[in-house]
């Protein structure tokens, strides 16, 4: 899964406390030995909870992991527990909650997609695009992991995809399998995929070297129908689904044919509500 580092955490605690939390201290309860409790109030895929326990941690207290990320957990179910001073606790509990609660939103999106895909082919996956918040790649990624999805794309310098946007701009007097050929010759190591919207245009882009289709706005139907033409070919093409796909309509595209998924609903999930208590020590 993706890494988050120390200085990523710290980054988001002092953005919320950059100074004092002049509350708790003006209570005069700072000091005071209490215990956090952080609970799921619906069920969820869960994620985040160890970098949730580890800005505990740069707060100063102490924290225990109930469920890891990853995890399917059900409502009532305790994902995390901290103790130390009450300000460390309470510098830190609404950050961390709504981390969890953001990030499991995003798994929990992932894991349903994921789930209904390979109730009907186990072998597809789903991959998630680069369509999530800008500057936020490695929470994005560590939540779809922890949901079962793959990214589909780290960024633009990742992989090779020629849209109609790229070919539109080509010199149309020379054959798009020349253009191709160029292609894989300046990027070997990468397999070529391409985008189409028809079953004509899949074809056609597969004759022409393509290793993996990407259908865009395809029914299920016609996905189908694109996989019984890309069958005839040898080699046979990775052929991807995408454009509106979700947990409803996954399970149809999985069983017309489509070996990937390709969607970033995931990124629009609602966030799972976590319940935090803070007690006495």
């Amino acid at each position: 899964m993706a890494t988050i580092h120390d200085e990523d955490l710290a980054r988001i605690l002092r953005d919320d406390c950059p100074y004092s939390d002049p509350t708790t201290e003006g209570l005069g309860i700072a000091g005071q030995p209490a215990r956090a409790t952080l609970t799921a109030r619906h069920d969820m895929t869960v994620c985040a909870v160890e970098e949730a326990g580890r800005m505990f941690e740069l707060s100063g207290a102490s924290t225990s992991i109930a469920v890891g990320s990853g995890t399917r957990a059900a409502a009532r179910t305790l994902l995390l527990e901290a103790t130390g001073p009450a300000g460390s606790l309470h510098r830190t509990y609404k950050m961390a909650q709504t981390l969890i609660e953001i990030l499991s939103g995003i798994a929990t999106g992932a894991r349903a997609i994921v789930d209904a895909a390979q109730s009907v082919n186990p072998h597809c996956r789903v991959a998630c695009t680069r369509k999530h918040m800008p500057g936020m790649k490695q929470w994005a990624l560590r939540a779809i992991e922890a949901g079962g999805a793959v990214p589909h794309r780290l960024g633009l310098s990742d992989y090779v995809l020629v849209f109609e946007e790229h070919r539109t701009l080509l010199n149309d007097a020379a054959p798009l399998s020349e253009h191709f050929a160029r292609l894989k010759a300046h990027a070997p190591e990468r397999r070529l995929a391409a985008e189409a919207t028809d079953i004509d245009g899949a074809a056609a882009l597969a004759r022409a070297g393509a290793e993996i289709i990407q259908v865009d706005k395809m029914t299920p139907e016609q996905v189908a129908a694109t996989a019984a033409v890309l069958s005839t070919l040898s080699p046979r093409p990775v052929l991807a689904a995408a454009g509106g796909i979700n947990a409803a309509n996954a399970a149809a595209y999985a069983a017309a044919g489509a070996d990937i998924l390709v969607t970033s609903a995931p990124y629009q999930a609602p966030p799972r509500d976590v319940k935090v208590r803070i007690l006495p020590a």
